[in-house]
């Protein structure tokens, strides 16, 4: 990989987040209780950075959380329900999570901001290097490491 291009995998079977996150296939609004809210996100790769966008708006900045193991990064939120009464809402409340795989180890240099309810993370693409392609020389099995023999 080349480090321009984000890696898409294309499977016959939709992606887990895209069932279990959303809504249940054939049962619109269903989801199991305990789940969290998924968390809407586009990769990008510009130019030396990988950048991860995610949709949290109405969110304190305070409220979000991320973390990095290898090459996941999992972004979480907490959206608190006001106490006050309503007599109709479509907000969504309670926990959010999301977790995406990069094709690169997320170094420790990964760089977060918050602005108009979208989360922005830039992960640095490491530099590639030159060459990567040697020759190793082969000896005969009884000759020393300089090539002389005893």
């Amino acid at each position: 990989m080349t480090g321009d291009k984000v890696e898409r995998r294309r499977s016959r079977f939709p992606d887990f987040n895209d069932w279990f996150n959303r809504e249940f296939p054939g049962l619109p609004g269903w989801r199991p209780g305990s789940a969290a809210h998924s968390i809407p996100v586009e990769v990008t790769s510009a130019g030396s950075a990988y950048v991860l966008r995610a949709e949290l708006p109405g969110m304190d900045p305070e409220d979000i959380a991320i973390t990095v193991d290898d090459d996941l990064v999992t972004v979480s939120a907490e959206h608190s329900e006001s106490t006050e009464d309503k007599e109709h809402s479509e907000f969504r409340y309670g926990s959010f999570r999301r977790t995406v795989r990069l094709p690169v180890m997320i170094p420790d240099d990964v760089d977060a901001s918050y602005q108009d309810g979208i989360l922005t993370i830039r992960v640095p693409m490491p530099e590639e290097k030159a060459e990567t392609r040697r020759t190793i020389p082969v000896r005969r099995a009884g000759d020393k490491a300089g090539g002389e023999r005893s």
